[in-house]
């Protein structure tokens, strides 16, 4: 039986996931904390803790987690460059499961993405569109930030000179090294994203839409159970799902 702690518990995915622990025979909810709790008093009743509290309490959360030798998996997004980092650093010693997004579609999308950029070459123009709830703090969203640096990967450039976040005014024309990032708000969105590779005379357009937080809640516990059977290191989803 795998003990876990879920973290930011009275969110929306941390009540998804608190659902959706009922039916994994093998895992067990330990305790629930958030921003009134006392997760130090409790940490040493789990065997991996789910993070899907606020960017600014990860730091704290691996911090505690590295001095107990706890597994972790980590779905908050938000997290700025310098929190990365520190946040790495942190965790060096424990297993990791860290990823923008768990759902098994998501992590398809990923993979489609990067195959399809290499297959189709440099003369497709690249644009990322992402749909949330009204809200979601965050823009762009982790998966389409994850989504845009698989195509700058692919293309060996650097995402932050590459990005285009929306566009306004006279512009001028599109550059073949942009790579457009859109981020729009409304309604109860789960998660909607496109990634499209445009070229004169042809368009293809990979889409992924969720309708349910149970899809990302079921991939983080599948994390959770995964990444408590691994050495010390830093994985994602698709080495949970065997994706490498």
């Amino acid at each position: 039986m795998t003990k876990i702690i879920i973290t930011g518990s009275k969110g929306r995915m941390g009540q998804a996931l608190a659902s959706c622990a009922k039916h994994f025979r093998n895992l067990e909810i330990a305790g629930q904390v958030d921003k009134e709790d006392d997760l130090a008093s409790i940490i040493g009743k789990a065997d991996v803790v789910v993070d899907f509290s606020a960017h600014s309490a990860t730091p704290a959360v691996a911090a505690l987690c590295a001095r107990h030798h706890k597994a972790m998996v980590i779905g908050t997004t938000g997290h700025t460059d310098t929190d990365k980092f520190d946040i790495t650093k942190v965790i060096a010693g424990i297993p990791v499961v860290w990823a923008s997004n768990f759902s098994t579609g998501v992590n398809t999308l990923f993979w489609l993405t990067r195959k399809a950029a290499e297959i189709l070459g440099p003369n497709f123009d690249l644009e990322v569109i992402e749909m949330h709830h009204r809200l979601k703090r965050d823009a762009p969203s982790g998966t389409a930030k994850t989504l845009a640096e698989i195509l700058a990967k692919v293309r060996s450039l650097h995402l932050e000179e590459a990005a285009r976040h929306g566009r306004v005014g006279i512009v001028g024309a599109r550059t073949p090294s942009e790579i457009g990032v859109h981020s729009v708000r409304g309604g109860d969105v789960v998660g909607d994203h496109t990634v499209i590779f445009a070229n004169t005379g042809e368009r293809l357009e990979l889409t992924h839409k969720a309708s349910s937080r149970d899809t990302f809640a079921n991939g983080a516990l599948r994390a959770a159970l995964w990444v408590v059977k691994q050495k010390p290191g830093l994985y994602d989803m698709q080495d949970v799902l065997g994706l490498r």
